[in-house]
């Protein structure tokens, strides 16, 4: 039996449920790309939860619907009309300013896809809506600063690589990161 999406807005009574998806996500699906260490130095601070996104109203969340008419959130992303490339509320580097339409590129921001959900279509479905609502707002070029285990997906998608980015965390690990840009089509 396949399962339907639905993506509305990310509110903030959303945030308990979207630390608990974002943790599960990297703990399960970037365990074959990132050690222990890595994944623990980067929870919360590289991989988590950007509220500005929430503020901004750029951060999505996608839902499916039991039998019973219960909504459960089995994914999430966003998209950012601010400088910084990626991290949560925490991370070492952040950058509020507001970015040109006409010069910079939006930055595609957090997507994760809960592990039991994972191969769904979820992430090019959210993927799919960053680009459409910064389209909205006049962007034509994306950025992101993507996981080891997300760069074969935005590949797919028309993602070109960068450069690939080693973040210092916390507990005196790296994390590798791969900045990515495509233009709208």
């Amino acid at each position: 039996m396949s399962a339907s999406f639905s993506v509305r807005l990310a509110t903030q009574t959303d945030i308990p449920t979207l630390h608990a998806l974002i943790e599960s996500s990297v703990r399960i699906l970037q365990a074959n790309d990132y050690t222990p260490a890595q994944i623990e130095g980067a929870l919360g601070t590289v991989l988590g939860l950007d509220t500005q996104l929430l503020a901004d109203q750029t951060y999505f969340v996608a839902e499916t619907t039991d039998n019973s008419g219960a909504k459960t959130i089995v994914a999430c992303g966003g998209w950012s009309k601010r400088k910084t490339l990626f991290g949560s509320d925490h991370a070492a580097v952040r950058e509020p300013d507001f970015l040109d339409p006409a010069t910079d590129a939006a930055k595609i921001r957090a997507i994760f896809v809960h592990p039991d959900w994972a191969r769904r279509g979820l992430g090019t479905l959210l993927l799919e809506t960053c680009e459409n609502a910064a389209k909205s707002a006049g962007f034509t070029k994306f950025e992101m600063g993507s996981t080891l285990t997300g760069v074969p997906l935005y590949k797919l998608r028309g993602y070109q690589v960068i450069e690939s980015i080693a973040v210092p965390l916390l507990n005196g690990e790296s994390l590798p990161v791969i900045r990515m840009a495509k233009s709208a089509t």
